[in-house]
């Protein structure tokens, strides 16, 4: 079988030739310009960045393939489905705000901020797929309505995921409000009580009430009322909230690649990845740690599995910035040769590819093509 075609170019820019032109040449090359977008209307999903993160996408991207896209003949907008916890996007007029104030805007970009799942997040639309873990996908009803679908994604890590890449991009990001949670339900973290230390950080991010104090001011997680977002892993300064050490996080990483092939099956998509900036955690914080990685360059294909692969190796060839996150868990995990793993132990990212593999999404056996 002929390997996926993944393209690359890096973040290396001549006087003259700018990295918003490599953008659109790379995608050009991809082959972006094979899908036929007349009259089309084209969703391209991205994240804006939650208020507070300085590492999303800027913009300025955007617009490179909003242009590309009506130069083409297709209607494109910019969308992303509401998100679980507490924060600024949490429903649409929020969540277009925070579009807004980091730089998506109509005038910046050239078209609209679209939030897939409606004003509070229940506007979705019941895909069937029938697969091993989802039978009946909940994606945002605006990004069904789509004619095409191109996946703009920042490439970083992840604490529950291992990474975020195009698979996450599409498949998290598209389900609507019930879709994540049901993404999420079987990965729910735990509190080890000895690291707690009482800062209640967690409890002012938790939107489901699910987390409580003894009498000790130790932290404690209700499942009966946690979704498993994993907010609280990443707000806890201290290591003290974990996945469980079972199959959660391989079940949340197979149960989004199955939402992405709801997403994309029977119409025409790309996918384009960034690696820079790359930060250990989601683009959700209101915060970004320092990067933990050099910056590497920019990817597009047809094939989201192979893409993510390509990423997910090129990261790992990289040395760890010292002074980062990954830099610091390198320490305490020396003999561990993943960048992803030992940036946060309890995720396994390969799950995503694997699970992505068996079901027909695309493939991992990939050739990488360079573009000066």
């Amino acid at each position: 079988m002929e390997k996926s075609k993944v393209y690359f170019t890096d973040f290396r820019a001549k006087p003259g030739y700018n990295l918003l032109q490599k953008l659109e040449k790379i995608s050009k090359k991809a082959g972006i310009e094979n899908i036929d977008f007349k009259n089309k209307y084209v969703a391209i999903k991205i994240h804006f960045g939650e208020p507070g993160n300085l590492a999303y996408l800027r913009p300025n991207y955007a617009k490179v393939i909003v242009d590309l896209v009506k130069e083409l003949g297709g209607k494109p907008f910019l969308t992303d489905c509401n998100t679980l916890y507490v924060g600024g996007r949490k429903n649409a007029l929020d969540h277009i705000d925070a579009a807004y104030l980091n730089g998506f805007t109509p005038f910046s970009t050239g078209c609209h901020v679209i939030i897939a799942d409606g004003l509070k997040g229940t506007d979705e639309a019941y895909v069937e797929i029938n697969q091993e873990y989802v039978k009946t996908a909940k994606i945002g009803r605006a990004i069904m309505d789509a004619d095409v679908i191109i996946s703009l994604n920042h490439f970083k890590g992840h604490e529950a995921t291992g990474f975020g890449g195009a698979i996450k991009n599409i498949g998290m990001g598209c389900g609507s409000r019930a879709g994540k949670m049901e993404m999420h339900s079987a990965g729910k973290p735990l509190v080890l009580s000895e690291k707690c230390r009482k800062c209640k950080r967690c409890i002012k991010i938790c939107a489901h009430n699910a987390i409580s104090y003894d009498e000790n001011g130790i932290a404690h997680i209700d499942h009966t009322k946690c979704v498993g977002c994993g907010r609280c892993i990443g707000i806890c300064n201290f290591d003290a909230i974990n996945s469980p050490n079972d199959e959660a996080v391989d079940i949340l990483n197979k149960k989004m690649a199955e939402y992405a092939l709801a997403v994309v099956k029977d119409r025409p998509q790309f996918h384009i990845s960034l690696i820079c900036d790359v930060s250990p955690n989601c683009d959700c914080h209101a915060e970004n740690d320092a990067p933990i990685v050099p910056n590497i360059g920019m990817l597009a294909s047809f094939d989201m599995v192979a893409l993510d692969k390509a990423c997910a190796d090129l990261v790992n060839k990289q040395t760890a910035f010292e002074n980062s996150n990954l830099g610091e868990h390198i320490k305490q995990h020396i003999k561990e040769k993943d960048n992803f793993h030992i940036n946060h132990p309890d995720t396994h990212w390969e799950s995503q590819i694997e699970h992505g593999e068996k079901i027909g999404l695309g493939s991992s056996d990939y050739e990488l093509i360079e573009i000066k």
